[in-house]
């Protein structure tokens, strides 16, 4: 890195943050969000003003970190995580265990008290030592803040080896833990720091720092052979390169000859003519017993964890069939507890030692059959149905978005719907999604922070409790540089819990479970100085999300029924199952 280092020695605690920046900009990180608060004073200047930092404030601290977690989703590289002492560091806490299930580099960053002011009753101070327990990669609390050599070697090497254990062995979020004394701001003492910096070969010591590219442990590649019933099962991956795995899934489906069974939230549904075999509508075809029965695999193999539906998990755990789980992570990845044996090897390179099919796989065919008898039957259906089904939006957002889209789907009925109806298609869309924990909590943040500084615009494809949740999220807008589309599914209430057992039971499903809600989404917006608009069809729909707008935030209202689509999901799917009898 070539600039100089963007050192401020006016105090102690100005040059100890000053130097953690400047060894995180050396190291990779290019973006901070940080909260408000006293304590933090000193790191907060150091990041607002380096030039090779964007520094971004958010008020709300559980918001701020999920917007951080999308800003790392879109490359996968390390986001810092800023905020003072006491309970603002637990409002990260979900964002940390979102960043921790789904393997994104976080760098949280949480300054506190020093030791003499702890546990004594002291304002804004709790126990921050491993405040997030198991779900980070690493935690340390620095030493307190001192114009010595020795510790700040060690302030640097710390850190970047925080940094370098957000990506390895697996990534995830890390913890830094950060304790000041007076003075906060950078309040001159005198000269003595001064002194103490210019005697110092800051180009020497930064020289030697640079970014650490995660690089997954090699691993014995298993004999996997062509010439079986083998599925390849594609989840939600969000790969930081796109374009390499797509590469890599297609040579593996085309060496192997088998069916690809596709997530809606994979990048694989968005690239179809590179991709052979991919297959869209499994769940419907295996809600019809015999066919899932016929379709029983010998083999599986899963690339980018396990897709959203529930009747494909079921009808894999049942095989009994042999699994290969190809992952970089060292946890234990397979919830269905099949028989399955991890495969710690890029796909490039698994791809590379596969043998080539010789001939077309008749379990392919079969797979290829039922796929082309029903996807057009559900096209046809969803094509004909005039009311506002929540089902249609995601497939039409398949069908008209802008290619290149990025298109973040929420929790709950969105994630299924889009298993459940889209199209694969040559669009290059690129799907997110916080399916780690897979919570509601910190749905617009997410979004927000995948939006920001992207090259092209983004859709936010959401539930009305979703987006409730996390309203605070429209607080960025002053700061947000991007696009993002919401597309607000407004049903009143928790569409998902209709589809589950217990919404036979009234009372208390509807108080307790539905949890319906009064907001007037117009006046929520308003407030925020967000554009909100309501669908009146879905030729205005499609008009609307066909061309998106270069920047700002709007909403997109679809009200629709609940319970009556609900019903329809589940009588539309039972229909289409039935014609595979």
């Amino acid at each position: 890195m070539s600039h100089a280092p963007n050192l401020d020695p006016r105090n102690v605690n100005s040059l100890w943050a000053s130097v953690l920046v400047e060894t995180l900009v050396r190291c990779g990180v290019k973006q901070a969000v940080i909260s408000p608060g006293s304590r933090s004073t000193p790191l907060t200047m150091a990041f607002a003003a380096h030039p090779a930092i964007e520094a971004m404030p958010v008020l709300d601290e559980r918001s701020a970190a999920f917007f951080a977690l999308g800003l790392a989703k879109q490359n996968l590289r390390p986001v810092a995580l800023l905020c003072t002492s006491g309970t603002a560091a637990a409002n990260f806490f979900p964002a940390v265990i979102e960043a921790r299930e789904a393997g994104v580099p976080l760098l949280v960053v949480t300054a506190d008290r020093p030791p003499e002011l702890r546990a004594c009753a002291s304002g804004q101070t709790i126990d921050q030592q491993k405040l997030y327990g198991g779900y980070v990669n690493y935690f340390h609390e620095l030493a307190l803040p001192e114009n010595s050599t020795g510790l700040l070697r060690y302030l640097r090497q710390t850190v970047a080896h925080a940094v370098g254990q957000t990506l390895l062995s697996s990534a995830g979020p890390v913890h830094l833990n950060v304790p000041f004394r007076d003075p906060l701001p950078p309040i001159d003492d005198g000269g003595a720091t001064a002194k103490f910096a210019a005697a110092q070969d800051w180009e020497l010591f930064f020289s030697h720092l640079a970014f650490v590219e995660s690089a997954p442990p090699a691993g014995v590649l298993p004999r996997i052979m062509p010439d079986v019933h083998g599925v390849i099962v594609i989840g939600p991956a969000q790969p930081g390169d796109v374009e390499s795995f797509v590469v890599a899934v297609a040579e593996i489906a085309r060496r192997l000859g088998w069916p690809v069974l596709a997530d809606g939230l994979s990048p694989v549904r968005h690239h179809r003519s590179r991709i052979p075999n991919v297959v869209t509508t499994y769940d419907l075809i295996l809600r019809h017993a015999a066919t899932a029965e016929r379709l029983k695999p010998e083999v599986v193999l899963c690339l980018g964890g396990w897709p959203t539906s529930k009747v494909l998990r079921a009808w894999i755990e049942a095989s009994e069939a042999v699994t290969w789980m190809v992952t970089d992570r060292a946890d234990n990845r397979d919830a269905l507890h099949t028989r399955a044996r991890p495969i710690a090897a890029p796909l490039v390179a698994l791809a590379a030692l596969l043998p080539a099919a010789m001939e077309v796989n008749g379990y392919q065919k079969m797979w290829a059959r039922y796929e082309q008898k029903v996807r057009p039957a559900l096209d046809e259906k969803l094509s004909a149905e005039s009311a506002l089904f929540e089902p249609k939006a995601a497939w039409l957002l398949a069908q008209h978005l802008p290619p290149d889209t990025l298109v973040f789907v929420a929790n709950s009925m969105p994630a299924r719907d889009a298993e459940y109806v889209w199209p694969a298609g040559d669009r290059a869309l690129r799907p997110f999604c916080n399916r780690g924990a897979n919570g509601i909590d910190g749905t617009l943040s997410s979004a927000l922070g995948i939006a920001h500084g992207a090259a092209q615009p983004a859709v936010l494809l959401t539930g009305d409790l979703a987006l409730l949740h996390d309203t605070n999220g429209f607080l960025l807008r002053p700061k947000f540089r991007g696009s993002l589309t919401i597309v607000l599914i407004n049903n009143r209430g928790g569409g998902i819990f209709d589809h589950l057992p217990v919404a036979q039971f009234e009372p208390p499903f509807e108080e307790f479970f539905a949890t319906p809600q009064e907001a007037d989404f117009a006046k929520l917006a308003s407030a925020y100085g967000v554009e909100h608009v309501l669908v009146r069809d879905w030729a205005h729909f499609t008009t609307l999300v066909s061309t998106l707008p270069a920047t700002g935030i709007r909403v997109l209202e679809l009200r629709t029924d609940r319970k009556h689509d609900a019903a329809k999901r589940k009588s539309l799917f039972a229909e289409l199952a039935a014609t595979l009898g």
